[in-house]
């Protein structure tokens, strides 16, 4: 990018390298995100089931404050845009009025504690279940190829299923799912939050498109990589549009085969997603507020998921090259411990690291990585209960006692 180009776009509001780092109640002003020594500490969007029929409630509100603290960031679990955007139980939505007014308590309750929070934007596509659809419809996708039986999907009544075979979405009806996460991303500001993220990644909608393993389309979203990457850049676009570049964070994971979505070069994919984001940045004349890309590796302390993930130096070195492609400020995510934070902080391989299932067992993360204090080990098992408390918000911080 020429030094001119540059000139032209400002660096973004809240994570600029000459803000104050001591916390500021404005985003507007300069707000941050903790930093502990050089590992700028983020908490990642995580599904937990809590909201009940989809509305989020005091447990919710607990939930987040107890994880806010003076300059942090967080971003919220992923919220249902539309009622054919949920694939697990009891997500919270941001498309009711009801929704709407619940979460406001919860921005509040973040607020108070004089941290920042973007609302997850998600549509999980065909990666849902008759059980979740307006009058039992097929999911939505790019394709009608139903996920592999190697993934199961969680019922309301806490069993696993089989995912059904979806919808391809008519070339007209894009349009519409476009104006669901505009008109989201409007009702998020409405509610209070700071700004939101799109979430691309994790073999949900957008993803669905952008994945050559998924995608068998003939019509102008099938096919190139300008035409699998148009359904996210439309949607980035017009909720930037929306609610200004700056309030905007995209999610992508080109490298994660997650729910089968599996790309044949996932490099060159990551690339052309970046190549476009930067020329929307240059043509809107201001920053997205951040990229975040989730690396396959999902080990964290010692606990690890089932799978393999390939070679730690090769996805390594593809979030390098991603990172340096990327204007702007950088998230990095994927089961990251605390060294390997303040490593990739310190190589410049990333602004700002996500933490997920640690924050989960440990609301003051951030004060005990500070501390390089012991860590609550997360229990698995209720993750995706529905329980307000137990698993939730029962996790003890450090005055309170470690569970190691």
């Amino acid at each position: 990018m020429s030094e001119g180009r540059e000139k032209k776009m400002p660096p973004p509001w809240i994570f600029a390298p000459d803000a104050s780092w001591s916390g500021m109640d404005s985003p507007k002003n300069g707000g941050a995100v903790n930093r502990i020594g050089r590992l700028r500490v983020v908490l990642a969007p995580m599904t937990r089931c809590r909201a009940l029929n989809g509305v989020p409630n005091e447990a919710l509100v607990e939930y987040y404050r107890q994880r806010s603290t003076a300059g942090g960031f967080l971003i919220t679990e992923g919220t249902m845009i539309s009622p054919t955007s949920a694939g697990f139980p009891h997500v919270p939505g941001i498309f009711t009025n009801e929704q709407i007014e619940a979460w406001k308590k919860v921005v509040d309750a973040v607020h108070k504690q004089g941290a920042i929070i973007f609302c997850q934007l998600w549509h999980v596509g065909r990666a849902s279940h008759q059980v979740y659809q307006p009058g039992g419809g097929a999911p939505i996708s790019s394709t009608s190829k139903p996920i592999s039986k190697k993934w199961r999907i969680l019922m309301p009544d806490a069993t696993y299923s089989r995912y059904p075979e979806p919808r391809p979405l008519a070339t007209h009806e894009i349009a519409d799912v476009v104006e669901d996460y505009r008109q989201a991303a409007i009702n998020a500001l409405e509610a209070g939050f700071d700004g939101i993220e799109i979430h691309g990644a994790h073999g949900y909608l957008l993803d669905q498109f952008m994945k050559d393993g998924i995608n068998d389309r003939t019509d102008e979203y099938g096919g190139s990589l300008a035409n699998r990457t148009k359904f996210l850049l439309q949607v980035v676009q017009s909720v930037a549009a929306a609610i200004g570049p700056d309030r905007v964070g995209v999610r992508i994971s080109p490298a994660i085969d997650h729910l089968d979505a599996m790309d044949s070069d996932p490099r060159t994919l990551g690339l052309a997603v970046i190549e476009r984001l930067n020329k929307l940045q240059f043509e809107m004349g201001s920053r997205l507020s951040y990229l975040h890309v989730t690396q396959p590796r999902y080990t964290a302390y010692g606990q690890t998921e089932a799978g393999t993930h390939g070679s730690e130096e090769e996805v390594a070195q593809l979030m390098k090259i991603w990172r340096n492609s990327y204007v702007g400020t950088f998230i990095c995510s994927g089961g990251y411990t605390r060294e390997l934070g303040l490593e990739a902080v310190a190589k410049e391989d990333a602004d700002l690291v996500a933490y997920g299932r640690l924050f989960i067992s440990n609301p003051d993360l951030a004060f005990r990585l500070k501390l390089n204090a012991p860590l609550n080990r997360y229990v698995r098992a209720s993750f995706y209960t529905h329980d307000p408390v137990v698993g939730y918000t029962d996790y003890p911080s450090l005055e309170q006692g470690s569970r190691m």
